[in-house]
């Protein structure tokens, strides 16, 4: 099965971004592509939290400023979700993670990229990322990566999002993107996620912008920060980084 790899636009493959999603559906683009229909903006919307740090009980590390939690089991044998309706979404909305690190917000692309902003607006609203992980980290390029439910790099929501992603998209401090594998066009995304945490990850523009990070970015650089087991600095934190709850918010 094909893995999907960060290519830089200065040297050769850099380590591995994920591994390819179980797809049933191949390549589906995210429906209707009428965005008159994106009646999503009259739905209810849950309210994001702002605290941009762990509790403070006896669970939190002291020296990562981390909560000491336990792995989630893989997610696998679910149903596949329904692509995103609408297909794209529009006006301004906010992501918030809260994780055991703390908590983080994004503001979605629906300018730039409306069908990846309606199918990342969709897995929110499912509670598709409520319980999983930040299953690698990666000094370069300078991400965290998530929302794959097997927790392994190879799950994904079934379906696939295809929308190009525009020329000059850059991968700076604070964006987040979707990943893809190398032989998928560029722009496919499905559930899985990374945030830059550097200054800039010096990636083509292949990968798919879901917005960009508006508060918490040093909950980002502290999942970053924690450390991998991988002699090359590249995998798993040392310690598991949980998804506790995803919200979106209009505004």
């Amino acid at each position: 099965m094909a893995r999907r790899t960060i290519v830089p636009s200065t040297a050769g493959r850099l380590p591995l971004l994920l591994a390819a999603m179980a797809l049933s559906t191949g390549l589906a683009a995210c429906g209707s592509d009428d965005e008159g229909s994106s009646s999503s903006t009259t739905e209810p919307a849950t309210t994001a939290t702002t605290d941009t740090t762990a509790s403070t009980g006896s669970d939190v590390n002291a020296d990562t400023g981390c909560k000491e939690v336990s792995a989630p089991k893989p997610r696998t044998g679910e149903p596949d979700l329904p692509e995103p309706r609408p297909a794209r979404l529009s006006g301004t909305w906010t992501v918030t993670f809260v994780t055991s690190c703390g908590s983080f917000s994004f503001r979605l692309d629906t300018a730039r990229q409306p069908k990846t902003a309606a199918s990342v607006a969709s897995l929110v609203r499912a509670r598709f990322y409520d319980g999983l992980t930040f299953h690698r980290i990666s000094p370069a390029p300078p991400i965290i990566q998530g929302g794959d439910p097997t927790g392994d790099g190879s799950g994904g929501p079934g379906y696939s999002v295809e929308e190009t992603p525009p020329k000059d998209a850059a991968y700076t401090r604070g964006i987040v993107a979707m990943a893809k594998t190398g032989q998928e066009p560029a722009g496919t995304s499905g559930s899985q996620f990374f945030v830059v945490t550097g200054e800039d990850a010096q990636l083509p523009p292949d990968y798919a912008i879901a917005g960009k990070v508006t508060k918490g970015i040093d909950v980002a650089e502290r999942i970053n920060g924690l450390g991998t087991a991988d002699p090359s600095g590249d995998g798993a934190p040392v310690q598991t980084v949980v998804i506790e709850k995803a919200t979106l918010k209009r505004g």
